[in-house]
């Protein structure tokens, strides 16, 4: 009895929140008039809704791809929780999106009482969805089901709190979203991961974790390829410039990509006894070179620029992997089941660091007429260059404030007695479940094995 109660909890979560959503959505949200792709009239929906890119129905998919497939699948690692976890992320995924548009559009596209959606607030839901994608790498296979759609619950309302301060209030250049993306999900999930940290069980966790199932090199294939595909046009999408600039940081996120990939050559067959690296070790530079470029992508004037970060940031990735994370798990007691760690938090601060780098560097020589797009604010004599490299230096501890402080609240939360249920329980009830419907579709095959058996 207390099994079936338990299978219930997430259906009877699930339609809970879908029905609020609904009646949220009934009330609040309207779509946007003809002409406008994401924004009412005479709404201050900050420099995002002025983006040209998000009027093109490739950008506009491409998002929904990697958020779905990449993000999906970089994820799913555990040989252990691989296929019940895709399922999860899907469910996260789904829910996410509708509540970040509540979220956001509350922030950002409210106007008399309304809600008006368009292309801009599904391409901004998406990026946060993103972000509770990167934190759900942080405590996979340690958190049930009921709790990662509370996990996303909360983070959705924190990541767009902190996205409104920084982009809508301070006026952040962050088109990439190195921070509001990557680096507050990576942190977010290492505080949750902190707050529910069991000594016994995680010790235990862990050693079942160490051995990844072959499908892991398949699932990390296949996120890798439509990162190479994808990333690009997802970093360019919310880009504040016009299509030379978008293509500035497409081409600089390649570059950064491919250097990035040729460190883990250099560096992984000195750290570990293989000649060349894994598909994961591999998969893991294509996420630390795109997530280094995603303030910086649109600011680099230069390919050499992209082609000297992305191969100092694959170099530091595998550096961490080998020594930082043992250190986060003995020292801090963080376990990071998906190393979130080093393929975006690091990245992601290294990003923010060389963001505000270029902004001090910035000129009406070196950048001309793109100053004014990049840095508004400063085109208009409202800031001066020195202003906003301390703007774009502040959002770096400010994000990490909030990001550890909601992730701990939300472990905090997570924690409580009546949400616990081993993981390991629910895949033992997927796997239980499998059988039983194979057993259903076959009998015989299964009776003449277990005659075979006898014999």
């Amino acid at each position: 009895m207390a099994e079936h109660a338990s299978r219930l909890r997430l259906s009877g979560l699930c339609f809970l929140l879908q029905v609020v959503i609904i009646l949220l959505f009934a009330v609040l949200v309207r779509y946007s008039p003809e002409g406008s792709p994401g924004c009412a009239p005479q709404l201050n929906c900050s420099r995002r809704s002025q983006d040209p890119a998000l009027q093109q129905p490739p950008g506009f998919r491409d998002v929904h791809v990697q958020v779905l497939l990449s993000f999906g699948l970089l994820v799913v690692l555990l040989g252990r929780y691989g296929p019940g976890s895709a399922a999860i992320i899907i469910l996260i995924t789904a829910f996410a999106i509708q509540w970040a548009v509540l979220m956001q559009g509350m922030l950002f596209f409210f106007l008399n009482g309304k809600i008006y959606v368009g292309a801009q607030s599904m391409v901004s839901a998406d990026f946060c969805t993103a972000a509770v994608l990167i934190s759900t790498g942080a405590v996979l296979g340690r958190v049930n089901p009921v709790q990662m759609l509370l996990l996303a619950l909360l983070e959705v309302t924190v990541c767009t709190l902190n996205e409104y301060i920084l982009l809508g209030l301070m006026g952040v250049s962050d088109s990439g979203r190195s921070l509001t993306v990557h680096t507050f999900g990576a942190y977010f999930g290492l505080m949750v991961s902190r707050a529910l940290y069991q000594p016994h069980q995680d010790r235990r966790k862990r050693e079942e974790q160490q051995d990844k199932g072959p499908q892991t090199d398949v699932f990390a294939v296949v996120g890798t390829i439509y990162l190479w595909i994808f990333w690009p046009s997802f970093t360019s999408t919310t880009t504040t410039v016009p299509h030379s600039a978008e293509n500035w940081a497409v081409l600089n996120t390649y570059f950064s990509l491919v250097a990035s990939t040729v460190s883990t050559f250099i560096l992984c067959p000195v750290l570990y006894e293989e000649s060349t690296p894994r598909m994961v070790q591999i998969q893991d530079a294509t996420l630390a070179g795109m997530a280094v470029m995603g303030m910086a992508g649109e600011m680099l004037v230069a390919p050499f620029g992209a082609l000297i970060a992305g191969f100092l940031v694959g170099l530091i990735s595998p550096l961490g992997f080998r020594f930082f994370t043992p250190v986060l798990h003995s020292r801090l007691k963080i376990q990071d089941t998906c190393g979130v760690h080093n393929t975006h938090g690091l990245p992601g601060v290294l990003g923010a660091l060389l963001g505000t780098l270029l902004t001090l560097l910035a000129t009406a020589d070196t950048h001309g007429h793109r100053l004014e797009l990049v840095f508004p604010l400063v085109a208009q004599g409202s800031r001066t260059i020195t202003d906003q490299a301390l703007v774009q230096l502040g959002a770096l501890p400010l994000t990490l404030l909030l990001a550890t402080l909601g992730g701990f609240l939300t472990g905090r939360v997570l924690k409580i007695k009546g949400l616990r249920r081993s993981p390991e329980a629910q895949y033992k009830e997927n796997s239980v479940s499998r059988e039983v419907a194979e057993e259903e579709r076959d009998p015989s095959g299964k009776e003449e094995l277990g005659t075979s058996t006898l014999v």
